[in-house]
């Protein structure tokens, strides 16, 4: 699990090599230590991870705004919610 400050505003969270529920435990983390507007750009390998984070994101209110997926990882663009 690697987190890091990618640009203003943006972080990036890479749990590849995961499995539920990690992924999503981590993802949870992760967006509750950036602030509200900002980005999180989520690197992972385990496709039935997707499910879990879509659904707590939108319990969340938090937005998924971008999915892309390359050589077996994904990439999801999360917006943090105003609180």
């Amino acid at each position: 699990m690697k987190f890091d400050k990618k640009s203003e505003g943006v972080y990036v969270l890479d749990v590849c090599g995961y499995v539920c529920p990690h992924p999503q435990l981590y993802t949870k983390k992760a967006l509750e230590k950036i602030q509200a507007g900002e980005t999180l750009e989520l690197v992972f390998d385990n496709p039935s991870s997707g499910e879990s984070i879509a659904a707590m994101c939108e319990s969340t209110g938090n937005e998924v705004v971008d999915k892309a997926g390359q050589g077996g990882k994904y990439i999801w663009k999360i917006k943090k919610a105003a609180a």
